[in-house]
């Protein structure tokens, strides 16, 4: 598999991110998250993403179990701060998003100590001795407490090599232009804000990396559903998609099939091929997700459908495309 660099960091050019395997949306088994990520390995793949908040626990536990059997050199692995895992004083009732998990929920702490203590208890639940890369997590609300707090610490645990790259992994472009500019990080993980439905990254946030050099590990690619199967009641960024969405998803679906390519692989290649992207972060949650994932990336697409999708203008006239169309 394609190589890319990251900071300090070799990494593959496609990861494999652990939301589905904390049960996102629907419960994933034990067995299937083993075989989930014992097909990524099998493939190649070397980048594995995590965080507390998948599962509230579950896909950090799930992660280590495999990755404990393998040379702890042989990988580069990524978790998240910013939220602790506590039990509630009462019964906790069902996610709306994660299905299947153990007790316990996410409380936000983007402080200094909150921070250690993060990385503390995301270490015990891997069974890792560290991680690789360290992500503030989803700190919309919480821009100054993250650069006070949040930040320093994952400064210290750098400059100590602990860690060797950090950054931020959000579901926005905006607060991530705003970190680039007020701390050195190597990296973003940037989740549907790039993709065949949304090039919004495009305006501020791929140029500042660009100049800074920061990494773009990215989600979302398949905007949570809506890109790999259009149809209602499709995911849209982990909510229902709206029938506007729906139609434009459709459209870009007939114009594949009319080039005899697969929606799926036009928006997995789309992303990749933008200079800006490192890691194109892939979820899965069986064996035959992670294989169709490494089939879309390989799949050839003819340079009649991106001619037509820039003629049509489908994307944003500023995103590369495949081929250099």
């Amino acid at each position: 598999m394609k190589m890319s660099r990251l900071g300090a960091l070799d990494v593959t050019s496609i990861g494999l991110g652990s939301a589905p395997l904390g049960g996102l949306f629907t419960p994933v088994s034990d067995a299937d998250a083993e075989a989930t990520i014992a097909r990524a390995w099998s493939a190649g793949i070397r980048f594995f993403d995590t965080a507390p908040l998948y599962g509230f626990g579950l896909a950090e536990r799930r992660l280590g179990v495999f990755l404990r059997q393998q040379p702890r050199d042989s990988y580069v692995i990524s978790t998240k701060v910013g939220r602790l895992l506590r039990a509630p004083d009462a019964d906790a009732t069902e996610d709306e998003h994660y299905k299947g998990t153990p007790r316990e929920r996410p409380v936000f702490d983007f402080s200094h100590d909150g921070v250690m203590r993060s990385v503390e208890e995301s270490l015990a639940r891997l069974g890792l001795d560290r991680v690789d890369v360290l992500l503030v997590h989803d700190p919309d609300d919480h821009y100054d407490d993250a650069v006070a707090g949040a930040f320093r610490a994952l400064q210290r645990l750098r400059s100590e090599g602990t860690v060797k790259a950090i950054g931020a992994g959000m579901n926005q472009s905006e607060m991530l232009v705003r970190f680039a500019e007020a701390v050195p990080v190597d990296c973003f993980l940037l989740a549907g804000r790039y993709t065949l439905l949304d090039q919004g990254a495009l305006d501020a946030l791929f140029p500042v990396c660009q100049a800074k050099h920061i990494g773009i590990l990215l989600g979302g690619i398949y905007n949570s559903g809506v890109l790999a199967d259009p149809r209602t009641g499709a995911k849209f960024n982990y909510q229902d998609a709206d029938p506007a969405l729906i139609a434009r998803a459709l459209e870009l679906d007939e114009l594949c099939r009319r080039h005899g390519t697969d929606l799926k692989a036009a928006a997995l290649q789309f992303c990749i091929v933008h200079p800006a992207v490192t890691v194109a972060v892939m979820g899965a949650r069986n064996a035959a997700e992670v294989a169709d994932n490494i089939a879309m990336s390989e799949a050839a697409i003819p340079p009649a459908f991106w001619q037509e999708l820039r003629a049509r203008k489908l994307v944003d006239a500023r995103a590369p495309l495949p081929g250099g169309v």
